[in-house]
């Protein structure tokens, strides 16, 4: 049974409450008994022989304050996600997992050119997937609960495939895709290295999301807006970089904002952060160590559009109930904060108006009975 979180005071499941998880990642999220299952399959030997103990391998590797070392953790979980079955099963216990966890509608972003090792073409890895997807709708739906979830198809920032997975997506936007990434080791790969892909997603009014301001900062977040058109950032939090702190006193913070945090405020341009994750990469090691020190809290203070996610539930050990309890206990957020971020994220979602709005209602009469 997953750990109940509650919020502090009035004793809310935060698990019942409606939420919407726009940042998390499908070879992020598999539960640990699963991936030795199909590590047994393709006889991949994994670190440790239990589910208890490599969901333990899996936090104590991740908290390196590295990007870099964080990511070599998916080496292992692509592995066994090289198969149709296996992207299916996984797909399909994604959805059950966000839905137990109170999620509506989650965009699940993985990069189906690191799943081919097999056989599978791209187009079978994005069907496969979908597959499980509506599988795993379907399993939630017969419990009497109700979940939405689309696919972000990303492209992997470092190699040159872009333009070909920018296509890709478009060609499957009738078929569960949503929105095109791009993600992978940001410093020294900015997204104008995909200018090409960006401009043909423009071309076909398609939408954007960008791993940006997590491991690079400024000019990497400049790239996502100018070259990519990012309708979100993701993580974004080094647009903090882009504050100035004029002066404090007992009451007031006093901030200036330069022209690219401007920019991102005044369009509602979301951020999607991940506070676990942060300091798990050292995203935020500009401003300290603890989720107290994140920006999240200034960044939400000033009117940024922020919206909390998990980025990756394995690695991090959390699911989006957690992240809210962290951000409450660090910050003393209640209820009506909890339903801000979640109007925020529904707001920003890769969808049309009239399934926003009614996503905004479902968090509203959730958040009004609680």
């Amino acid at each position: 049974m997953p750990t109940e979180y509650r919020l502090e005071g009035d004793g809310t499941s935060i698990q019942s409450l409606p939420k919407i998880s726009l940042h998390d990642h499908l070879d992020g999220g598999l539960r640990p008994q699963t991936l030795i299952e199909l590590a047994d399959e393709v006889g991949l030997e994994v670190p440790a022989p239990d589910a208890d103990g490599l969901a333990t391998w899996f936090t104590d590797q991740s908290n390196s304050g590295s990007l870099v070392e964080y990511l070599k953790t998916f080496d292992l979980t692509t592995a066994v996600m090289q198969t149709r079955s296996g992207l299916q099963r996984v797909a399909r216990e994604f959805v059950q997992d966000l839905a137990t966890d109170g999620v509506i509608y989650g965009e699940i972003r993985w990069a189906p050119e690191q799943h081919l090792e097999r056989g599978l073409s791209l187009d079978e890895a994005v069907e496969a997937v979908q597959s499980g997807i509506e599988e795993g709708i379907d399993d939630v739906r017969h419990q009497g609960r109700f979940i939405r979830a689309g696919q972000l198809v990303t492209a992997m920032r470092h190699n040159d495939r872009g333009l070909e997975i920018a296509e890709l997506a478009v060609r499957h936007r009738e078929r569960g895709v949503v929105g095109f990434d791009i993600a992978g080791a940001e410093a020294g790969f900015l997204p104008s290295r995909h200018r090409t892909a960006f401009d043909y997603l423009a071309s076909q009014f398609f939408p954007v999301t960008v791993h940006a301001g997590e491991a690079d900062g400024l000019d990497s977040i400049r790239s996502a807006l100018f070259d990519g058109r990012a309708l979100r950032l993701g993580h974004g939090v080094r647009i903090a970089e882009d504050l100035t702190i004029e002066r404090q006193d007992d009451e007031n913070t006093y901030v200036s904002l330069g022209p690219i945090a401007q920019w991102v405020r005044d369009r509602e341009i979301a951020l999607e952060t991940s506070p676990s994750s942060n300091l798990q990469t050292g995203a935020i090691a500009a401003w300290g160590d603890e989720l107290v020190d994140h920006p999240f809290d200034l960044l939400y203070q000033l009117g940024f559009r922020v919206t909390v996610n998990t980025d990756n539930r394995l690695q991090s050990g959390t699911s989006l109930s957690r992240e809210l309890s962290l951000l409450s206990d660090a910050f003393g957020y209640d209820l009506d904060d909890f339903e801000t971020f979640q109007l925020n994220a529904a707001a920003s979602a890769f969808l049309p108006l009239d399934d926003r709005e009614e996503l905004a209602e479902r968090i509203q009469d959730g958040f009004d009975e609680a």
